[in-house]
């Protein structure tokens, strides 16, 4: 069974830097995508960045430039590492993964609607403060 565990979020001021992390547990690096999804109150939830089996990375034009997103495979962990945090990021952050075996180009990962996604972890809450 597939758990996705992230940790890292916090309350940091505008300017700022963070990383999350997310622990895939019982998946497979093998024929996948997997990235970082947030949402404020109020909002859909948006794709924020996310990699695919060829090593290929999307990020929304809101991050592009301040975000990174990277995995560890021998960890089973995938990173998002902010910097240059501002109010408009605080969110609470998911970190997502396709169903085993299924594949999507990032940039196509990114977009998909929260449905079509295969497993979530449980979130991890970013504010910042002007």
């Amino acid at each position: 069974q597939v758990r996705l565990v992230e940790s890292g979020g916090g309350s940091v001021q505008a300017g700022g830097s963070l990383r999350l992390s997310c622990v895939a547990h019982g998946y497979t690096f093998s024929a996948y995508s997997m990235g970082w999804f947030r949402q404020s109150p109020g909002t859909e939830r948006e794709g924020v960045a996310a990699v695919d089996d060829d090593g290929s990375t999307s990020y929304a034009d809101s991050v592009k430039d301040r975000f990174t997103i990277s995995q560890d495979k021998s960890k089973n962990t995938l990173y998002l590492q902010m910097n240059d945090l501002r109010p408009e990021d605080s969110a609470m952050y998911y970190c997502a993964a396709t169903d085993g075996g299924r594949w999507f180009p990032a940039w196509r990962f990114r977009s998909l609607s929260p449905s079509d996604v295969g497993h979530w972890g449980q979130g991890t809450q970013v504010t910042v403060s002007s």
